[in-house]
């Protein structure tokens, strides 16, 4: 689909494959007894839009200088970039089953050296956007028409790397680079404004220069709509500041900090795919 029209039949169709994103993802952390479900779960409809609608980007030419770059900078929720690497035909369904097994390409960490599609190693906190700015300068430099996105968690925005390099995008004018933040309002341990206020997070961002929209990250249409619209501004970075909630889907996972990096029992895993199949009919 990508930049061309997209219809109702298409909503459903990305609506079903955010399912199996989530159900996927779930198995792969249930069968690991590792990982950050409540996460990749308030990120699998952006994954979903992304490598369903928007990005530029070809399987079968992963390298192609032309594609547009992704960068998860959330790299803790692997699991939910591999299951969308595999939607996107990346990876194969054997390849999930070795998720954090020895040896396996598919750390808890998503590695460029290991896995094609992904642009860049991830996983320390507020390095994935310096990196997306980099990648946006340097096709700005050549006169390429790739974009750049990044995904970054609300929790990690207490990095002053991200900060920095907000004020870098503004100053080089880069409307090329979009930044995605998955606002579910939950870090490790707890509710991120018990850690440090984030608010009022869609100003401070216009104060840096940036061009701001909110938009609820867990409408399929919502998010492919705004993400299309990008570059909001000519000569202006993009913010899409996207309301999500941990743990969607499910009724005893949604807003839960323990689900950040909870592991899901045989009978919770379960229930789980049950309500989220039924969610989807």
């Amino acid at each position: 689909m990508n930049r061309t029209a997209i219809t109702d039949t298409d909503y459903e169709s990305l609506g079903r494959r955010a399912m199996r994103t989530r159900i996927r993802s779930l198995q792969m952390v249930h069968r690991a007894k590792l990982g950050h479900p409540g996460g990749d779960f308030s990120s699998a409809d952006i994954l979903t839009a992304l490598y369903g609608a928007i990005l530029h980007v070809d399987p079968s030419n992963p390298c192609d200088p032309e594609r547009d770059r992704f960068i998860m900078s959330k790299g803790h929720c692997s699991s939910s970039l591999y299951a969308a690497l595999a939607g996107a035909g990346f990876l194969s369904d054997a390849d999930l089953d070795t998720y954090m097994a020895p040896l396996s390409k598919l750390n808890g960490h998503p590695d460029r050296n290991k896995v094609a599609g992904v642009e860049a190693n991830t996983g320390p906190l507020g390095h994935g956007l310096p990196i997306g700015v980099g990648c946006a300068l340097a096709a700005k430099m050549s006169g390429a028409s790739w974009r750049t996105y990044v995904l970054v968690g609300d929790g990690e925005l207490q990095e002053g790397s991200n900060w920095e390099a907000g004020m870098c995008a503004s100053q080089y004018k880069l409307d090329n680079l979009v930044l995605i933040i998955d606002r579910n309002r939950i870090q490790q341990g707890d509710f991120t404004e018990n850690t440090i206020n984030m608010e009022p997070m869609a100003e401070r961002w216009r104060s840096f220069g940036w061009d701001v929209r909110e938009v609820d990250g867990n409408n399929m249409h919502a998010v492919v709509e705004c993400l299309r619209a990008a570059p909001f501004t000519p000569n202006v970075p993009s913010c899409i500041l996207a309301h999500t909630i941990k743990g969607k889907g499910v009724s005893f996972m949604e807003n839960r900090p323990s689900w950040h990096h909870h592991v899901p029992t045989d009978d919770e895993l379960q229930k789980a795919i049950a309500e989220l199949e039924r969610g989807q009919r």
